[in-house]
């Protein structure tokens, strides 16, 4: 079984990331053998960097600017 686990943010408790990550390990206590594919989502405020660089691949740099 495939389980696209994708929710937003609930904001001020967890990011889409963690919230992904909290879902697949409920799903995988009770469906073992599932195969979980985390796919966090943004409306396009907080939490949207995260989602984008995790579906990327990314990672995030920080520079000093002038």
């Amino acid at each position: 079984m495939n389980v696209l686990i994708a929710p937003n943010a609930f904001k001020g408790s967890l990011s889409a990331l963690e919230a992904c990550r909290a879902i697949a390990t409920g799903v995988k206590s009770v469906l073992p053998q599932a195969q979980t594919t985390l796919m966090p989502i943004s409306d396009g405020g907080d939490g949207l960097i995260e989602a984008l660089l995790f579906a990327r691949g990314g990672k995030l740099i920080s520079a000093l600017t002038r």
